[in-house]
């Protein structure tokens, strides 16, 4: 986006003269098309320094600036204090080329700057199946690692599988009540304990008879069922996470920890003298870095705490090298922010080494009522599930198309149409159209080497805004991947769409002016490319026909 880093420049050169510090030049999209193509809110920061009126700041800029007609055409002011800028169309038409020359490439940058980040995603502890909350942030946090890889970062996706304590002790006195109504050896009034879903029926069912005869008739201690169990339960969570285009760069095991990483975090955190003993227990300080209490890292009967082992934990990820660790958690982890931040920091970490992002509920919709469901009871909608009903496609972009916190309403009546009511289909059908009107064009006899067309035919206002929308690709991408928000992306593909539609309605691309046909197509086939580029990063196919 080379008109975008001449305006930048120009901008740094023009804000010189006041002699400010620690100004960061922002542009953004303006919210109406009508104020221009880029904006700056540059002067306002400035205004907030020089304690000046931000509309006079800006003219004095905007007086100063100077480009090359051949990028900016025209350059306004708008209150209360936005300094906007208008593309000059041969900027948009030198993009376009670009994107038929870097096709995949187009967009990527290095802003990142090869810096290491993980992003820990899902993490849920392998006792059942996924559920649709856990699919969310399956979707959301492979659409970060995408992004952030796509701008330069080397991003590491990580699952943090929570396989050791007392919930794979349950897990496993679960599955003997299982292996015991298989074998019909169920003792009068027996309960099946916290997980009574029927996914460890088909767990118990896969048990080797004589270790089932055993395990039934009490041999093995909980842990042992629990461990067989979540290891089972884990290979088919895998399963499902291919099944929705989602992959980790590794898998990391709670129980590990406990081969000694949580002693010596615990002698770090002892040592720093930010921790005391009450009552028996040994708590960590943690309220003097803005937690709301401190908590407890050793209980009275001296075995260590779940906080403690998550420490631990993410004391790795720091002595792997990441410089910033990013962490999708589900809606009732506020809490641990603060009590995480506070121990980091005491482990050494910089104060914005961490960066959480909460992932709100997800509720499934069905011709306008909630389908109810109940995790406690067994009885709720597991991520295959929804795979199985909508496909992987539709279920991850409705996910995408809300920012990430957000309460989500699932609306599974219009995840199931083929039609350009869905979202996804919508902007599917563009790309599929596109590759029909090219092997259409391609049977006529048309050509539309970037050598030999002719952009400067290119003139109408639909030609102009779906040029000025493959422009904004890699801003867009820049900004969901520095900010964490996918949504953007989804919102982009929508808008590229919309504008490709209305390009396909109004301007005829195939028609028996050669020389207009030639440049029509290359438009088209630089919005697929665009397309497919946006599709990829979100983990959505973009079919040739529909």
């Amino acid at each position: 986006m080379k008109v975008r880093l001449i305006i930048h420049d120009a901008l740094a050169e023009a804000i010189r003269p006041f002699g400010a510090v620690d100004t960061s030049i922002v542009l953004e999209r303006p919210r109406e098309a009508s104020h221009g193509d880029m904006s700056s809110p540059v002067a306002m920061s400035l205004a907030k320094q020089l304690r000046r009126n931000p509309i006079e700041i800006a003219e004095e800029i905007a007086s100063r600036l100077s480009f090359d007609s051949g990028y900016v055409e025209s350059v306004g002011v708008l209150k209360p204090g936005f300094i906007n800028f208008r593309f000059a169309i041969d900027s948009l038409r030198e993009n376009t080329l670009d994107v038929v020359t870097t096709t995949d490439q187009y967009g990527r940058s290095d802003a990142g700057g090869g810096r290491k980040v993980q992003v820990e995603y899902v993490s849920a502890n392998p006792t059942g199946p996924l559920v649709i909350v856990s699919a969310r942030a399956a979707a959301v946090g492979s659409v970060i690692v995408n992004a952030l890889r796509f701008v330069g970062f080397d991003a590491h996706g990580e699952y943090y599988v929570n396989d050791y304590g007392n919930q794979v002790d349950k897990l496993g006195e679960s599955l003997r009540y299982r292996l015991r109504e298989r074998l019909n050896t169920l003792p009068a009034g027996a309960e099946i304990g916290d997980y009574p879903g029927s996914y460890l029926a088909d767990v118990a069912a896969g048990v080797d008879a004589k270790l089932a005869d055993q395990w039934a008739g009490g041999a093995g201690s909980a842990s042992e069922l629990g461990a067989h169990a979540a290891g089972e339960l884990l290979v088919r969570i895998r399963k499902d996470l291919e099944a929705f285009g989602v992959r980790f760069d590794n898998f990391f095991q709670e129980s590990s920890l406990h081969e000694g990483a949580i002693d010596e975090v615990l002698t770090k955190l002892v040592d720093s003298g930010n921790t005391y003993q009450k009552d028996g227990a040994l708590f960590f300080k943690s309220s003097a870095f803005g937690d709301d209490k401190d908590r407890v890292i050793r209980k009275t009967d001296g075995a260590t705490t779940y906080f403690l082992a998550d420490v631990a934990y993410h004391a790795d990820k720091y002595r792997r090298g990441f410089e910033r660790a990013i962490e999708l958690l589900g809606p009732d982890h506020h809490g641990h922010i603060p009590r995480m931040r506070a121990a980091m920091k005491v482990l050494g970490a910089a104060d914005d080494w961490l960066d959480v992002i909460i992932v709100g509920w997800v509720r499934l919709m069905e011709n306008g009522e909630l389908i109810s469901m109940s995790k406690r009871a067994g009885e709720f909608i597991t991520m295959r599930e929804l795979i199985d009903d909508v496909g992987a496609d539709v279920a991850k972009y409705f996910f995408l198309m809300r920012r990430a916190n957000s309460p989500l309403d699932f609306d599974l009546t219009l995840a199931r149409k083929h039609s350009d009511e869905n979202p996804v289909y919508y902007v599917q059908y563009a790309h599929a159209r596109i590759s029909s009107v090219t092997r259409f064009a391609r049977e006529k006899g048309a050509s539309w080497g970037r050598e030999t067309v002719d952009l400067g035919l290119l003139t109408e206002e639909p030609e102009r805004a779906l040029m000025l929308h493959l422009l904004y690709f890699s801003h867009v991408v820049e900004g969901a991947a520095v900010s964490r928000e996918p949504h953007r992306l989804t919102t982009y593909a929508q808008e590229l769409a919309t504008a490709f539609h209305q390009f396909y309605h109004e301007c005829r691309i195939v028609s028996d002016d050669a020389a207009l046909t030639s440049a029509r197509l290359l438009l088209a086939e630089a919005t697929m490319q665009v397309l497919r580029n946006t599709l990829d990063i979100l983990g959505v196919s973009a079919p040739s026909s529909m």
